[in-house]
């Protein structure tokens, strides 16, 4: 059995932290400044992890290994099946035409590229997320802004900032339910905790948006859009995450943003749509090449010619939005599904495993979610969809092994970010780094929001950072003096705003927009926008800790 020193090195906890966090500055580094591909930035930091847990904390290598192969698991299935599955969806639009539908669709709303980044990246991208989450809504927001002419670059990286402010309440509230049932606090509670977090964030948003599109100018001439949106997102996150539904908090302000954005633009309109476009079109032709963005330009013209039905151009979300709200929301259904699921004790590991307090950890026992898990959801909604569009089974196939071939560096990187994560956990070396920044008395207050941004950077995912931390945060905040409630909620929130620059979710991004290899340009894009929304994160929670007490249930 292994059971970690949570201060291995020197017997100090400060040194023993600086030394578990060198995998994740080798991932940054590597990925940041080195601009090395994804996938190999990931095995160097495995690596790095595995030395440190075997030569730093003394874990047997064997142990170090199968914490790898089952986090690797787990980054394959269910995580990389749900991206795979929503992006062969997506495929099955393209082949059928529909999906120029559903943009044409979008642009009957507003032909202004910066109204339709955030209808599409903000109030679409946040249904995908309440929906199935964990890399889905980038994976299909990124495509179809890339089918209104924004280049890879640009699409990705307006797609990972979106992918924030809905991130809390993600997959019908997974992350809130699980930090529920860890710190045995009421998640409901919670969930009214970040209810009153997230919704500042989902404000200013839209904003950000805009100024990626079109910089100073985009956001001066649409900024009342911009905050229309983002008010009435955040209010109706605010209003259903206290009084109406923490699982249905993200559909609800999803559609309370766009309905309240198509009403708004009723009565006013917003100037230098054109200059927008044109700009767009530089940009881009810029980046892919005169030739390309031509090509790129002809065929949506072509589109816009098309006869298309709007039911028909939306049906396949419909279609999904039906599945899932069926699969989580209707009791019987929901409780049959989580009834499939196979739990297998990894060999080898299971049972060899103690956490700091000496008692056997349950996270070596991997979970198969072959039914209830959001990707196979999305492929039977994906069938639906091809049968409705009419869409030969020979092309349905075949569109399933492109995705798979599209996918495969993406599957290598996200398996071994999970693998690397597996071993940060069971070796104790993300608990020494998280108990560490705990023990800085009343100023945790202002940190804790950090925890929760290192935890989704490190796995991807809000649910794996409240899994991580949350139990942490509830017991700093007791020897603190502090709001459990709150720091548990801060976890929560403060992980949102570190998924657009997770590795996972970089991958994603550069799949979904063909810059397979590149993911380092778009980890420059996005960190100053990540580490600029996490500082205010973590002011908001620590007035919250004290003058802003009142704003707390």
């Amino acid at each position: 059995m292994y059971q970690p020193d949570l201060s291995p090195i020197a017997d100090s906890l400060g040194l023993s932290a600086l030394v578990a966090a060198l995998p994740l500055l080798t991932l940054f580094v590597l990925l940041g400044g080195l601009r090395m591909k994804a996938h190999w930035a990931g095995l160097v930091s495995l690596a790095v992890a595995v030395l440190v847990a075997v030569a730093g904390y003394g874990m047997a290598p064997g142990l170090a290994l199968l914490s790898a192969t089952q986090g690797a698991a787990f980054g394959l299935f269910p995580i990389m099946w749900i991206v795979l599955t929503a992006i062969w969806v997506y495929q099955l639009t393209v082949v059928s035409g529909r999906f120029e539908d559903l943009r044409r669709a979008f642009g009957l709303i507003s032909d202004d590229p910066r109204i339709q980044a955030v209808i599409i990246a903000f109030c679409f991208g946040g249904l995908l997320e309440a929906l199935a989450g964990f890399g889905a809504p980038v994976a299909i927001t990124g495509v179809m802004l890339m089918a209104l002419g924004f280049s890879p670059v640009r699409a990705a990286i307006t797609v990972l900032v979106a992918n924030t402010a809905p991130v809390a309440f993600g997959a019908i509230a997974i992350p809130i339910i699980t930090a529920g049932e860890l710190t045995n606090i009421p998640y409901t509670e919670i969930g009214a905790y970040v209810g009153r977090q997230t919704p500042l964030l989902a404000l200013f948003v839209p904003l950000l948006l805009v100024a990626l599109v079109d910089g100073r100018r985009g956001v001066r001439q649409t900024w009342p859009a911009a905050l229309v949106c983002g008010a009435a997102f955040g209010l109706a996150q605010f209003v259903s995450a206290n009084y109406i539904s923490v699982e249905l908090t993200d559909i609800i302000a999803s559609l309370i943003g766009l309905a309240a954005l198509v009403v708004f633009l009723r009565v006013w309109k917003p100037q230098g749509g054109q200059d927008a476009k044109a700009s767009l079109k530089a940009a881009t032709e810029k980046e892919l090449g005169t030739e390309a963005a031509e090509a790129q330009a002809a065929a949506n013209a072509d589109s816009d010619r098309r006869e298309g039905s709007l039911l028909m151009a939306f049906l396949p979300y419909l279609i999904i939005i039906a599945i899932f709200s069926l699969a989580k929301l209707w009791t019987p259904l929901k409780e049959f599904l989580a009834s499939t699921d196979v739990k297998i004790p990894w060999p080898g590991l299971d049972g060899n495993i103690l956490n700091a307090a000496g008692d056997v950890v349950g996270s070596t026992v991997y979970t198969l979610p072959w039914l209830s898990s959001p990707g196979t959801l999305l492929l039977i909604s994906g069938v639906l969809v091809a049968l409705v569009y009419k869409v030969d089974p020979a092309t349905t196939v075949r569109e399933f092994g492109g995705t798979v071939t599209k996918l495969r560096w993406a599957l290598l990187t996200v398996a071994t970010v999970l693998a690397l994560a597996y071993v940060l956990n069971m070796s104790g070396q993300t608990i020494t780094m998280g108990t560490w920044i705990a023990g800085t008395g009343a100023a945790f207050a202002f940190l804790s929001p950090i925890l929760g941004w290192l935890g989704v950077a490190v796995t991807g995912s809000d649910t794996s950072a409240n899994a991580l931390f949350a139990t942490l945060q509830q017991a700093a905040a007791a020897k603190a003096g502090l709001d459990p409630t709150l720091l548990v909620a801060a976890n929560t929130s403060g992980g949102v705003v570190g998924k657009m620059i997770s590795p996972q979710n970089l991958t994603i991004a550069a799949t979904a927009v063909g810059l397979v290899g590149k993911e380092s340009q778009l980890f420059r894009g996005a960190i100053k926008w990540s580490l600029g929304l996490l500082l205010a994160m973590c002011v908001l929670v620590y007035l919250q800790s004290n003058v802003l007490a009142w704003m707390l249930p």
